[in-house]
């Protein structure tokens, strides 16, 4: 049942910067620059827009379309549409869960770019030869003590803008924040495209070379574009669920997955003319930012206050991620169990904050939090989204929500075909492909 006094936000760009913030993550700035690396630049990256526009925009919408029809959160979402097809109740709980163990293991490594941006602004990078930096991040990422602590200050950080609610927190907050980043963004880009010998590294992500496009490559950037929209972990559907009826709900589906896309080439722009610029191999893996780039921007004139800008920018993204996961056990916590929002959020936080220090004590446990969300939980949350919409809601409930306040979606028939059949059978491709299967 709807709340008829449920917060809300208040603005189209204040959803636009909520939805696009939770998308835009680390996944953007840590995870899509080296994977582009490792799948071959350009080629992938055309992949990789092809199936954002194909796959990712309908189940977004899908998942947006379910939260703002139901106005409860996400576990409650399911039921409360379809009480006659209560197998879906499991996608509800399947979303609490991930966003909980995705937040566990997130902020452990959200809190390695506070230890970073320390590192950057006492100079402690500079200078420093790549095996030096990769020890520095060995050894701070293995040891215990400081990253609790850095785990702390991120959990508290993101229950501080929790607290505040949906308009007063979470939309007062992304509204500086997700500008504030682009801005960053866009300087380190300036930067990087001037340097000499910048133009082989915008040229390896711009110009397609196909010859690299194999099985692999293709199923890289499918997962790639279905994980970075935040689809199947909860939040979208809670975001949805505070949307106002006289937003358009394709309108906001395209505008946030052009937002997180546009941030995810910039940060390629803004990593790749430097990367080749020293003479740097593209497909260096997850180290790419923590230990590669510090290098990178030591040699850069001006190099410490983009290292600074860079890592400011990672923690910001990082933030505005963590506050949506967060937001979908806040509002879990908040109508299932009845508490207070200011306790709701308390408990929440300390909860995932007390597992992610067992991520940090056993990284086992890090590492099996990480494959079960990423390979089981998101994609197969994905999957029954994109068949409730299609095969069990009624096609005209689904209309109604799409259209309501009269803005016709010209292409429904376009996007129910692509969520009854194309979507099920792309993400059920990447749930068995990450599984092993294949």
């Amino acid at each position: 049942m709807a709340h008829s006094n449920r917060d809300g936000f208040s603005s189209k760009f204040g959803v636009i910067a909520a939805a696009a913030g939770s998308a835009v993550g680390l996944g953007n700035i840590w995870r899509f620059p080296y994977v582009v690396g490792e799948n071959g630049g350009g080629a992938f990256l055309l992949l990789y827009l092809f199936f954002i526009v194909l796959i990712g925009i309908p189940v977004m919408l899908s998942e947006l379309m379910i939260g703002r029809k139901a106005q409860v959160n996400a576990f409650r979402a399911f039921p409360s549409l379809a009480p006659k097809a209560p197998f879906f109740k499991i996608v509800g709980i399947m979303g609490v869960a991930a966003a909980f163990l995705i937040l566990s293991f997130y902020g452990v490594v959200a809190g390695w770019t506070v230890e970073y941006i320390w590192l950057a602004v006492t100079n402690q990078l500079a200078g420093q030869s790549n095996a030096e930096l990769k020890i520095l991040f060995d050894t701070f990422s293995g040891s215990t003590i400081q990253p609790i602590f850095y785990l702390v200050v991120f959990m508290a950080m993101t229950a501080f803008i929790v607290r505040g609610g949906i308009q007063n927190g979470i939309e007062k907050y992304t509204k500086v924040l997700m500008p504030l980043l682009f801005v960053i963004i866009v300087v380190l880009c300036l930067r990087a495209v001037t340097l000499d010998g910048a133009m082989a590294g915008i040229e390896f992500l711009f110009k397609p070379d196909f010859s690299k496009i194999t099985g692999d490559v293709i199923l890289s950037a499918l997962g790639q574009a279905f994980f970075s929209l935040s689809i199947g972990m909860g939040v979208i559907a809670t975001y949805g669920s505070y949307i106002s009826k006289k937003e358009n709900l394709l309108n906001t589906a395209v505008s946030v997955s052009f937002a997180d896309t546009l941030i995810a080439i910039l940060s390629g722009v803004a990593i790749f003319p430097a990367v080749f610029a020293f003479g740097i191999e593209p497909g260096e893996g997850p180290g790419l930012v923590f230990v590669v780039l510090p290098q990178v921007f030591s040699q850069m004139m001006g190099g410490y206050v983009f290292a600074v800008a860079f890592f400011i920018l990672l923690l910001i993204a990082a933030l505005t991620s963590s506050v949506s996961l967060l937001e979908v056990v806040v509002a879990y916590f908040s109508e299932e169990l009845k508490l207070e929002r200011k306790k709701a959020t308390v408990l929440a936080a300390v909860s995932i904050t007390v597992l992610g220090v067992f991520c940090v004590v056993s990284p086992k446990l890090f590492d099996l939090f990480e494959w079960t969300s990423s390979n089981l939980l998101l994609p197969f949350g994905g999957l029954l989204i994109a068949i409730f919409v299609g095969w069990v809601l009624d096609k005209e409930v689904v209309r109604a929500e799409l259209e309501s306040h009269g803005k016709k979606v010209a292409m429904f028939k376009v996007i129910m075909l692509i969520v009854k059949y194309i979507a099920p059978v792309a993400v059920a491709i990447v749930l068995l492909q990450s599984l092993g299967v294949f």
